[in-house]
């Protein structure tokens, strides 16, 4: 019998973002799958958040923006710290 390489677990992170129903299955299929499939949820992101603008107006519109504000302020210093 040969021996059989290990299945590489993955972080705790990942596999607790993966089992969320809908967010885990578009982040699954964004980082194992096609290279397109990047682009193609980033469009769904904008197009629901522009339909929230359409729906609930300027709240619909500042709110999704206000609340990503602490998602840049980790990726700008995760930059600076290089």
């Amino acid at each position: 019998m040969a021996a059989a390489s290990a299945i590489p677990t993955l972080p705790f992170w990942q596999r607790f973002i993966f089992r969320i129903p809908v967010i885990g299955w578009v982040a699954r299929d964004v980082m194992f799958g096609d290279k397109n499939n990047f682009w193609f949820a980033l469009i769904g992101f904008l197009s629901l958040w522009m339909c929230s603008a359409l729906t609930f107006g300027l709240p619909g519109l500042y709110l999704p923006a206000l609340a990503l504000v602490p998602v840049i302020f980790v990726l700008l210093l995760l930059i600076t710290k290089g």
